[in-house]
């Protein structure tokens, strides 16, 4: 039985109710919006409880990513499934670049739907629950900097900065292979999953964040150092 909790966000309410009578049915915890301002009011009441949100690109007055930019100013974890309509202009880089973590367009089956949504969610629970066991040891430092995972905090020079979803993946990544060259693509594939079509962009600018929390000096990296043509390397030692 599922007991994770939803939000959906759909201003159509036939496709809503659609959307919730089938989770329902499958056991989810189901909170309905009508607006992108109801969603991202009923996700401050609600946060410690919210799991996901499957969020409408375009719904009036504040479109899906609007809520999902106001979401992500104060919640890296929660999980978010974008819903656009066929042939809808969309930028998926946008909305990746802003915390996406998968996009599903209408109509779509119920079982490509139930899939999506069961595979975001354990990629959520994993980077929420899961230590690394690699061969770099149990992620308590990263860069010389003390790290919260749970907390989704990295302590530096006495300062608790917050970390992003996506961060957290990208540092458990480096903190299993330390001292290897990772490549764009394998990053890629581990972070954003095999089927995003995007470019390699979306991740120079996370590493580009990330070096900003964990550098001394960002523009000279040398922590996360790049390896010219190929991807980055984590100087550990």
């Amino acid at each position: 039985m599922n007991t994770s909790t939803i939000i959906v966000a759909e201003d159509d309410s036939d496709i809503r109710m659609g959307l919730v009578d089938t989770l329902e049915s499958e056991g989810y915890q189901v909170i309905e919006a009508k607006n992108g301002f109801e969603a991202v009011n009923l996700f401050k009441s609600h946060c410690h409880d919210v799991d996901l949100l499957l969020l409408d690109i375009m719904m009036p007055g504040k479109s899906g990513y609007d809520v999902l930019r106001d979401i992500r100013a104060d919640n890296g974890r929660v999980a978010v499934i974008m819903l656009t309509a066929k042939g809808e202009e969309i930028d998926k880089v946008l909305g990746l670049e802003l915390g996406a973590d998968d996009y599903i367009t209408k109509p779509f089956g119920i079982h490509e739907l139930l899939a999506r949504i069961a595979a975001v969610l354990r990629r959520s629970a994993r980077t929420a629950n899961k230590e690394p066991d690699g061969k770099g040891g149990p992620l308590e430092f990263f860069g010389g900097h003390p790290i919260d995972i749970k907390g989704y905090k990295l302590i530096k020079k006495g300062d608790q900065l917050d970390l992003s979803n996506r961060e957290i993946q990208l540092i458990k990544i480096f903190h299993d292979h330390p001292g290897e060259v990772l490549s764009r693509d394998f990053l890629l594939n581990r972070v954003w999953g095999i089927n995003y079509s995007g470019t390699t962009r979306t991740l120079d600018q996370h590493i580009a964040k990330l070096r900003k929390k964990i550098e001394d000096l960002p523009g000279a990296p040398r922590i996360i150092t790049t390896v010219h043509g190929v991807g980055y390397r984590y100087e550990h030692g």
